[in-house]
């Protein structure tokens, strides 16, 4: 027997169909585009030199303990207002091993000073993130005293951009853009090498706050090196 003819309509639905189908897609394939961009730019700007390939995981899990750390009233040990009770800042490292020990080995419990993280610790220019930072912590929020606190092993001290080019071109940087930035007038050599000698990095760092023009005479600032692992502090200047 003959197959039965297809209904009227039926090769016209079809056709519409694919058309939608393909149009999905299309569409598909664009948000896709979109996302491969936007994991792109948050692996290039993850915390840290090490990328785990868990950033937005990670952050999910973080949003869930938060609302439980909310709904709980877990807050409530650490409210407190914005001015620092020990009228103190410190400026430090960002090193995952200082997250929690800094402030233990210190004594200072959440309220009690202004703490200021960046890479290594240190001020590059004297009108970078890390001074402006300092400058309302003593002008708006009335500290009085600012400790410099390095610590030991830092790997910002063997820092090279050399090293950090390479792993650029190797996350999807081109030369090109390297260049442009660079002949732009920034300096990436000077804005990402690493120091070499802790001790002198405070001692450069704890100048570069005290002969600011911006800093009052009265201001205290004395600078440190805390061991990574007992968080025992040795006073430098």
């Amino acid at each position: 027997k003959r197959a039965p003819a297809p209904q009227a309509g039926v090769s016209t639905n079809f056709t519409t169909w694919a058309v939608i189908g393909n149009a999905k897609v299309q569409l598909f394939l664009n948000y896709a585009n979109y996302f491969t961009v936007f994991f792109l730019f948050v692996s290039l700007y993850d915390d840290g030199f090490h990328n785990t390939g868990n950033t937005l995981p990670m952050i999910d899990d973080i949003l869930k303990f938060n609302r439980g750390f909310v709904a709980d009233k877990r807050y409530e040990p650490f409210i407190t207002d914005k001015y620092p009770a020990k009228k103190l800042a410190v400026l430090s490292c960002m090193d995952t091993r200082l997250s929690v020990l800094l402030q233990e080995a210190l004594g200072l419990a959440n309220g009690d000073a202004k703490i200021i993280k960046n890479a290594g610790g240190i001020i590059p220019t004297p009108y970078d993130s890390a001074m402006r930072s300092l400058v309302v912590a003593i002008y708006e929020l009335g500290v009085e005293e600012v400790m410099v606190v390095h610590h030991s092993q830092c790997g910002a001290c063997h820092m090279s951009f050399g090293h950090l080019r390479e792993e650029m071109l190797h996350r999807g940087i081109s030369e090109e853009t390297i260049a442009s930035v660079e002949a732009g007038g920034i300096d990436l050599t000077a804005w990402l090498e690493g120091f070499h000698d802790t001790e002198a990095s405070v001692r450069r760092t704890v100048a570069a706050i005290r002969e600011h023009p911006l800093m009052p005479r009265d201001l205290t600032v004395r600078g440190f090196i805390i061991d990574s692992t007992t968080g025992a502090l040795t006073e430098v200047v």
